[in-house]
Protein backbone atom coordinates (compact mmCIF):
# COMPACT_ATOMS: atom_id res chain seq x y z
CA UNK A 1 0.00 0.00 0.00
CA UNK A 2 1.29 3.45 -0.96
CA UNK A 3 0.29 5.87 1.82
CA UNK A 4 1.83 8.86 0.04
CA UNK A 5 -1.21 9.25 -2.22
CA UNK A 6 -4.46 10.51 -0.78
CA UNK A 7 -7.79 10.28 -2.56
CA UNK A 8 -11.08 12.08 -2.46
CA UNK A 9 -13.89 9.67 -3.21
CA UNK A 10 -17.67 9.57 -3.66
CA UNK A 11 -19.85 6.62 -2.70
CA UNK A 12 -23.29 5.78 -4.03
CA UNK A 13 -25.43 4.61 -1.12
CA UNK A 14 -28.29 2.09 -1.25
CA UNK A 15 -30.86 4.90 -0.93
CA UNK A 16 -29.37 6.79 -3.90
CA UNK A 17 -27.59 9.41 -1.81
CA UNK A 18 -23.93 10.29 -2.22
CA UNK A 19 -21.21 10.35 0.41
CA UNK A 20 -17.85 12.10 -0.06
CA UNK A 21 -14.73 11.27 1.93
CA UNK A 22 -10.95 10.94 1.84
CA UNK A 23 -8.56 8.03 2.31
CA UNK A 24 -5.08 6.79 1.51
CA UNK A 25 -6.42 3.26 0.81
CA UNK A 26 -9.53 3.09 -1.38
CA UNK A 27 -10.22 -0.65 -1.04
CA UNK A 28 -9.79 -0.68 2.72
CA UNK A 29 -12.02 2.38 3.19
CA UNK A 30 -14.77 0.94 0.97
CA UNK A 31 -14.70 -2.27 3.00
CA UNK A 32 -15.02 -0.28 6.24
CA UNK A 33 -18.03 1.59 4.86
CA UNK A 34 -19.70 -1.67 3.84
CA UNK A 35 -19.03 -3.15 7.29
CA UNK A 36 -20.74 -0.15 8.90
CA UNK A 37 -17.52 0.99 10.57
CA UNK A 38 -16.58 4.13 8.62
CA UNK A 39 -19.32 6.77 8.86
CA UNK A 40 -22.75 7.09 10.43
CA UNK A 41 -24.21 8.24 7.09
CA UNK A 42 -23.15 5.11 5.24
CA UNK A 43 -23.75 2.74 8.16
CA UNK A 44 -27.52 2.95 7.66
CA UNK A 45 -27.33 3.14 3.84
CA UNK A 46 -25.38 -0.03 3.03
CA UNK A 47 -24.29 -1.46 0.76
CA UNK A 48 -22.34 1.36 -0.83
CA UNK A 49 -20.43 1.46 -4.11
CA UNK A 50 -17.42 3.64 -4.90
CA UNK A 51 -18.25 5.62 -8.03
CA UNK A 52 -15.57 8.33 -8.00
CA UNK A 53 -11.98 8.75 -6.85
CA UNK A 54 -9.23 11.22 -7.63
CA UNK A 55 -5.64 11.35 -6.41
CA UNK A 56 -4.15 14.15 -4.33
CA UNK A 57 -0.55 14.74 -3.29
CA UNK A 58 -1.37 15.06 0.41
CA UNK A 59 -4.12 14.75 3.01
CA UNK A 60 -4.74 18.49 3.16
CA UNK A 61 -5.53 18.85 -0.54
CA UNK A 62 -7.75 15.75 -0.44
CA UNK A 63 -9.66 17.20 2.54
CA UNK A 64 -10.08 20.57 0.83
CA UNK A 65 -11.51 18.85 -2.25
CA UNK A 66 -13.86 16.77 -0.08
CA UNK A 67 -15.20 19.94 1.55
CA UNK A 68 -15.65 21.53 -1.88
CA UNK A 69 -17.56 18.51 -3.23
CA UNK A 70 -19.79 18.27 -0.16
CA UNK A 71 -20.95 21.82 -0.89
CA UNK A 72 -22.08 20.97 -4.42
CA UNK A 73 -25.56 20.14 -5.65
CA UNK A 74 -26.29 16.60 -6.80
CA UNK A 75 -26.08 17.42 -10.53
CA UNK A 76 -22.61 18.91 -10.17
CA UNK A 77 -21.41 15.80 -8.27
CA UNK A 78 -22.82 13.62 -11.05
CA UNK A 79 -21.00 15.65 -13.70
CA UNK A 80 -17.77 15.16 -11.75
CA UNK A 81 -17.96 11.39 -11.42
CA UNK A 82 -18.99 11.04 -15.05
CA UNK A 83 -15.92 13.05 -16.15
CA UNK A 84 -12.48 11.91 -17.26
CA UNK A 85 -11.12 13.03 -13.87
CA UNK A 86 -12.51 9.85 -12.32
CA UNK A 87 -9.61 7.43 -11.80
CA UNK A 88 -12.08 4.58 -11.42
CA UNK A 89 -13.26 5.10 -15.02
CA UNK A 90 -9.66 5.31 -16.21
CA UNK A 91 -8.83 1.99 -14.56
CA UNK A 92 -11.80 0.28 -16.25
CA UNK A 93 -10.56 1.43 -19.67
CA UNK A 94 -7.08 -0.10 -19.21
Amino acid sequence: MDNSNWHTYILLCRDGSYYAGITNDLDYRLNLHNQGKAAQWTKVRRPVKMIFAEKHPDKSSARNREIEIKGWRRDKKEALFNSSLNILQTQKQL
